[in-house]
Order: structure tokens, then sequence, then C-alpha cells
């Protein structure tokens, strides 16, 4: 299989995404995450842009790595003066990695425009610097921002300044599409006009973005035409609309078109390791991303399910467990008996179509959902449902009684309530008070101090994500609420609910449903 060239940039482009900030540790554990998963190349930063990319830099050079090489980013030279008196080009050459990327402007407006100045000088600029850092030892990769404005405006140009960076020394050319705002054919024209020109002088790869949803269309686009070297963001996130999606880039390339991006054996890795490095940006991983979303392999509609269970082919593109996903039968009041027992027997696989259980399962959820509760959205809540019913649930604890209350004027940043909890566990009594933006966030802190006790792994537990929905809106305020919440220990996602004409009732529910879903699915003995 041709190879291709993955280059993350989840640490430098995806870190400009509203939200985003990365701590060293952060980086550190990104790093780990994606070198695991085998991308070759992690653009790591702008050592010269902040103290905390410096510190990155030092620190990662003496943790082990088996896959990826670490790169460093930056620009080009500044105008009218030599590489040795840049300072930004001294930082980069600190960072000490064998790989910098360097980015430099193909578009006449943004060199006369932006940063003023000639446009002979603007290709002494890149061409210098390509030199100066590979005299220096380092292979130089070069980013040719607003590429394919660039080539719209005056591709003349443009090409003058991929041939400067190669003439530099740039062994990877990047065509960055730094507005996302081409289509499909307007890409295809550009990269195969430059892989004619330069695909037998340097290696030609692609950067996109997404403002016009067309990001990974384009990436690919690239790559049928032969850019051999691919930009993106593991999830995605980035400046504006995002990035490329490497998530989704990756599985196209190497599952559909028979490229060789990550090591075949890693494939079945991408699902945790997206989950992992979004629990560690606190970034909310969409459920409907292709392949890695927890709803990528979900079906609800019967006919749906009953062709996916004779054969899945039938309405899946790729069997969920290659990209260590696994499929889902979203339950309702209306599924049948068929979608009930298989969901059953991912949790009791000895269980058969005619067993008692599965009509006591049917008739509990119908009644469940008649009261508001939607178990398609919460496995976790459900999982608990079936093992009680089958008398094969312990509860980790016993909650005595918690108590919420609220503060206004707020008596510091990030505090409105308190909460105190007591509980029980294997006759132990713990209790705990925790303050949170919220009575839910001091609820979840209370409980998870009172947990953590008797069962360590909690602290990995993290709610990710909390609904709630109004179920009867002409009753206002006295309305039933249902409450669904999503949580992560960092390499899997589960989902609980509850239900109450009280939300902190309903939150409750939810909450902790969340913690005895995971401790009873890990089989964890209290200390």
């Amino acid at each position: 299989m041709k190879k291709i060239d993955i280059l993350d940039s989840t640490l430098r482009d995806g870190s400009q995404g509203e939200g985003i900030s990365f701590s060293v540790s952060d980086k550190i554990h990104i790093c780990q995450a994606l070198d695991e998963l085998g991308i070759t190349y992690i653009e790591a930063g702008n050592p010269g842009s902040n103290p905390k990319d410096m510190e990155f830099f030092k620190q990662i050079k003496s943790i082990p790595l088996k896959n990826s090489t670490i790169c460093a980013f930056g620009a080009t030279r500044r105008k009218n003066i030599t590489c040795e008196e840049d300072s930004n080009l001294t930082s980069l050459l600190a960072a000490d990695t064998s790989v910098v990327v360097i980015f430099g402007k193909s578009w006449t407006f943004h060199v006369t425009d932006i940063i003023k100045t000639s446009l002979e000088e603007n290709l002494l600029m890149i061409k210098e610097t390509c030199a100066y850092l590979k005299s220096k030892g380092r292979r130089v990769f070069y980013d040719a921002e607003h590429f394919f404005t660039a080539y719209a405006d005056n591709k003349d140009y443009a090409f003058q300044t991929i041939q400067a960076a190669i003439e530099g020394g740039a062994e990877v050319i990047c065509l960055c599409e730094t507005k996302g705002g081409f289509l499909i054919d307007e890409c295809r024209a550009a990269v195969r006009e430059v892989i004619s020109l330069f695909g037998d002088k340097a290696k030609i790869g692609i950067h996109t973005h997404n403002d016009c949803g067309l990001a990974v269309a384009n990436s690919m686009t690239a790559v049928q035409e032969g850019a051999t070297h691919v930009q993106g963001v593991l999830l995605g996130f980035g400046e504006r609309t995002g990035n490329a999606n490497l998530s989704t880039i990756i599985p196209n390339l190497q599952l559909k078109m028979g490229y060789d991006c990550i090591p075949a054996e890693n494939m079945k890795n991408i699902t945790a390791i997206c989950h992992r490095v979004a629990e560690i940006t606190n970034f909310s991983l969409n459920i409907q991303s292709p392949y890695v979303g927890m709803n990528a392999f979900a079906h609800k509609a019967g006919m749906h399910i009953d062709a996916v269970l004779k054969n899945p082919f039938a309405y899946e593109h790729v069997d969920p467990e290659v990209v260590g996903n696994k499929r889902i039968f979203l339950l309702s009041e209306v599924s049948g008996r068929s979608t009930v027992t298989k969901k059953i027997q991912a949790i009791l696989p000895e269980v058969k179509k005619g067993d008692p259980i599965v009509e006591e399962v049917m008739n509990r959820v119908k009644e469940l959902e008649a009261k508001g509760y939607q178990f398609e959205g919460a496995d976790g809540s459900f999982e608990l449902l079936v093992k009680k019913l089958a008398g094969l649930y312990q509860p980790s604890f016993k909650l005595h009684y918690y108590q919420t209350n609220g503060s206004n004027p707020r008596p510091e940043p990030g505090v409105c309530s308190c909460a105190q909890i007591k509980v029980e566990v294997n006759g132990q009594f713990e209790i705990t008070a925790g303050e949170g933006d919220g009575p839910v966030n001091a609820l979840d802190i209370a409980l998870r101090r009172a947990l953590e006790k008797f069962y360590p792994e909690v602290s990995r537990f993290h709610l990710v994500d909390y609904k709630v929905r109004v179920l009867d809106t002409n009753s206002a305020t006295a309305s039933k609420v249902r409450v669904i919440i999503e949580s992560t220990d960092g390499e899997s996602a589960w989902t609980t609910i509850g239900v109450s004409s009280d939300v902190i009732e309903a939150s409750w529910i939810a909450l902790t449903d969340s913690f005895e879903y995971k401790l009873s699915k890990k089989n964890v003995v209290a200390l």
C-alpha cells in the first residue's frame, strides 16, 4: 500500500479553537495518545510564541515515542533581517526537534498588504529560512499559507514561493487551504498542477480547513491527485469551523482507499484514543462523528435493526470492531422483541428470545418510557435495569441523604451551590460536602469525594455532558424533566438518565446510575 504521512496539529492549529487550552501535561498526554495510534508527525506548537510551548519541548525530549516524530512550528524570518537575527528561528532551533514546519506567504495580498514587504523579499524570506534550518541539521516542511487563494489570484507567484522553499531545502511542500472556502474541483485542479510541476522535487501535502464543510473531502481529493502528506487535527476542532478531521480521514484513506496511514493493528484503537484525547481536551465529541462517535453504528428503525441482525452489511459500511467502536441498537417503547433481546444479549449472552427476562424488560421499558424515560440514549441506565430485573445487581453504595443549597451573590468565582451527602459502603459511612457551579456540579463533587475513599477508580470518572429537557411544558414549573448525563473514564463513554418533577432528583438519579454502571461494569470491589 502507498504510504501517506499523517501530521497531527491538535497541539498547534487545534489549540486555536474556542475553549481549547492545553497545559504542558495535557500536551504530553496527547502526544503519547497520538504516538500510540501511530501518527507519523506531531506538530506540537510554536516555541517562539509562548514559554509554555518551550517548556513542553524541553520535557518531551525525555519521553520515548514509538511511532511519532515531534515537530516544532514557526514562521519564516521576518522581513529585512537575517535568519541569525530572528528570535523566532532561534527558539525553533532551541526546541531541538528533528523536523521544523515553517509557514510562509503564498498570496501576494498577504505579502504586500499584511506583512507589507516586497514580493522579492518574501521569496528570500522563504528560501533563506528553509536553507538556514536545513544547514542546522533540521528536516524542513514548508506550509504554503493561503496557497489555494494565491493560486486563484496569481498562481505564477504562488509557484515561485514553492520553488523558493524547494531551493531552500524543504522536503515537504504542504498546500494550505487556509480560508476553508474552496470547493472540491477547485482544490483538485490546484493540487494536480502542483504535482505535475513539483511532485518530483518534494513531497506534496495538504492542509485544509472546514469553513464550507469540505476539509475531509478536499484532503482526500488531494491524496487522489498524488499528495502523500496530510495535515489535520485528530478530532477536527480548531479556529472558526475547525480543521480537517483526521479521525475521519485516516479510516477513509486506509479502509476505503487502500492507503497506509497508521499501523494496521492500531486501527482498532482509534475510537478509544479519540475519546481519550477528547477527555484530555475537555472537548465534547459529537456522538454522530463518523467511525468514532457513540452513535456511529447506532440503529433504531425496526426494519434497519431486523436487517442488521440478519447481516450487518445491510446498513453498516464497515465493521465497528475494525475501528474499536461497537454496534448499538437504540431502544424505545415501540422496540420489537428482537431488538430488546439483542440489547439484553450484549449484557447477558445466554439469554434467548423466548426467555421470561425479555418480556420483563420490555414491559419495564414501556412503563418507564411512559413516565418520561428514554433509553435509546442511556445505555448505562438500561444495563443497570437489566441487571436489576435479572437479580444480578449489587449496589456499590447506599445513599442515606443528600441536600443542596445555593448562594447569591456567589461567595467566590465558580461557586454558587454546595451539597452534602451521606453514603454507606459495606457498613461504613461517609459524610462529605462539595461546592460547585450549580447544585448538580456540587453533588457530583461531593459524591466523588465520598466514593473515592472506597473506590479509587472513581477519580478517573468525569461528567462530560449534561442535558435537561422539560417533558410536559403545560405544567410550567411543576413539569417533569428528563436529565441525561454522559460520562467518561478517558477510555470509553456511557450515558445515564433520570426523570422527576424535581430537576435535582432527576440529576441525582442519572448521576448515581453513572457511577453504579461503571463500578459494576469493572466489577470493582470496595477497599
